[in-house]
């Protein structure tokens, strides 16, 4: 059985390497998210850092003809584009702000969350003039309720020492009566809502005296509510059970959800190179196009044209024919961990598509080497548009 993100057979002649967004499949789990908020009154906003192609912002906005209530950003960037291009309510989060980036997120946003007490109190004196000037903005505090729920250490905002929230035992109440009206966590990592409820069983017991000072709170990302085994069910009856238990506006902010299964990454391979194993190096990069593959690690489906119909390759099991799938970079790292397996060999020329490519690979790819960005289309009603592409001019002109 392919997996929901199959291409289409005439996708393996579009430009090569090239991200390629699906409006069907954003459409599928856009009907999703829009019934969880009519049955729940959330309200779900994109998270930038996982999916930021704003010519899809349309379909995606409240201020258009989607269902999402705005966008989350962590840096001054992503709150200026989720103003300018989805609308909405645009919220931010960042570890630390500078002064200039402060004066310019109370320009741009609805919702700013502070990391510390001592980041709320430096900039305190900022946003009371913003106040006083008649600007409608709202704080929050994040918080860590020190709960883990089995995310990789790298994007696990509960592991130890991590720099992510104020902990119960550092947490001063008195921010509410200073201008605090929401508090903030974000825990998980392509989870299921199983692992909500038991953090929001540590949030209750670490900070329940402070929730009913609340006016919102935000619940973060990770969650995978569009994923087909994600129980929806149990996340309705949670949000019903909070918002009647402390009377308060909830917010989620998914990034992969939003995206999940929506796009594609062309490849062509230009060499076959024997190791231990034969290795196909590809005219795209793992760690320059497709970084969570070597972070997650995560291994994505691999697609290709068996007989002129569309195959999914198999990882790590017996096929005729088998390779590792590597960049063309000098990073000697530059390879896929998986061993993916094929029914005829490959060739110079031959085109591969990967799979759910539209979250977070297009936001983190980077040109170190040289290497040509991929171009971004898109895929809609059995047509295929190119929306742009790169060259030496963008390599050139972020180096100086």
């Amino acid at each position: 059985m392919l997996a929901r993100c199959a291409p289409k057979p005439f996708l393996f002649t579009v430009p090569s390497p090239c991200f390629v967004l699906d409006y069907a499949n954003f459409s599928k789990n856009l009907k999703i998210l829009e019934r969880l908020e009519e049955r729940t009154k959330v309200k779900i906003l994109l998270a930038l850092k996982a999916f930021a192609c704003w010519h899809l912002f349309p379909m995606l906005s409240r201020a258009f003809q989607g269902p999402l209530w705005g966008t989350c950003a962590s840096s001054l960037h992503e709150a200026r584009l989720g103003r300018e291009e989805f609308g909405g309510e645009v919220h931010c989060f960042a570890c630390a702000y500078s002064e200039d980036e402060i004066r310019g997120l109370i320009d741009v946003c609805d919702h700013v969350v502070f990391n510390s007490i001592a980041q709320w109190r430096r900039f305190r004196p900022f946003i009371i003039e913003a106040w006083d000037q008649g600007k409608k903005l709202r704080c929050g505090m994040r918080i860590n309720p020190e709960h883990s729920e089995g995310a990789p250490l790298i994007y696990n905002p509960c592991a130890p020492n991590s720099r992510l929230g104020v902990r119960a035992k550092d947490f001063v109440p008195q921010v509410f009566a200073e201008g605090i009206t929401g508090l903030h966590f974000h825990t998980l990592c392509e989870q299921n809502a199983q692992a909500l409820k038991a953090t929001l069983e540590a949030f209750e017991a670490k900070f329940g005296s402070y929730i009913h000072k609340c006016q919102w709170l935000n619940f973060g990302g990770g969650h995978h509510l569009t994923r087909a085994d994600y129980d929806l069910e149990l996340l309705v009856q949670m949000l019903l059970a909070w918002q009647k238990r402390y009377n308060v506006e909830i917010y989620l902010e998914p990034g992969e959800a939003v995206a999940l299964d929506c796009g594609w990454l062309t490849a062509t391979v230009l060499d076959i190179v024997q190791a231990e194993k034969a290795i196909a190096i590809l005219d795209v990069s793992p760690t320059c196009h497709m970084p969570d593959t070597l972070e997650m690690p995560y291994d994505p489906p691999v697609f290709y044209l068996h007989k002129d119909v569309v195959t999914e390759a198999t990882q790590n099991s017996s096929a005729p024919y088998e390779y590792l799938l590597a960049g063309k970079s000098c990073l000697a790292g530059d390879v896929l961990k998986a061993t993916y397996g094929f029914q005829s060999p490959l060739k110079i020329g031959t085109r591969l598509i990967f799979g759910d490519m539209a979250i977070y690979s297009m936001v983190k790819t980077t040109t170190f080497n040289g290497l040509n960005l991929p171009s971004i289309g898109v895929f809609q009603d059995q047509d295929f548009r190119l929306l742009r592409s790169f060259g030496y001019s963008d390599f050139k002109s972020r180096l100086g």
